[in-house]
């Protein structure tokens, strides 16, 4: 039987496949039924959401600030992280990030809740769209 992941593991490992835009490593971090709440993406199933992310992205460095636990036995984490992205056309849109994480009895992830705010990235990230016709 394998043991469950603890927080620490999960974070080091999600956030060094997130960095390498590794979708079989992040996704090895979520149940098959994870779902990710992003400002920028929406709510989306995890195995559509990183496919999207990672086309969206040209490189990305990772610190991590914090990680931290329910002090109520929750089986929920966070993770403080500053994450310097730069998108697919060459734009930088770096910001600072707390994931929410709530886990499953194994330690993978079952819903992910991204918390940070959009201003500093959003004109970078909407010019990356064509622009709207008019029907």
């Amino acid at each position: 039987m394998t043991q469950p992941l603890t927080p620490s593991t999960l974070v080091e490992r999600y956030l060094a496949a997130l960095e390498r835009s590794d979708l079989d490593a992040v996704l090895a971090l979520f149940t098959p039924s994870g779902r990710v709440h992003s400002p920028l993406y929406g709510e989306r199933p995890a195995a559509e959401f990183y496919p999207d992310l990672f086309s969206d992205t040209a490189s990305s460095r990772l610190t991590l600030r914090r990680v931290m636990s329910a002090v109520d036995g929750a089986p929920v984490i966070s993770f403080w992280f500053r994450f310097d992205w730069v998108l697919a056309d060459g734009s930088p849109a770096p910001f600072t990030v707390v994931d929410i994480a709530e886990l499953a009895p194994d330690g993978r992830i079952e819903t992910l809740h991204i918390v940070y705010d959009t201003a500093s990235v959003r004109e970078a990230f909407d010019a990356r769209m064509p622009p709207l016709t008019p029907a």
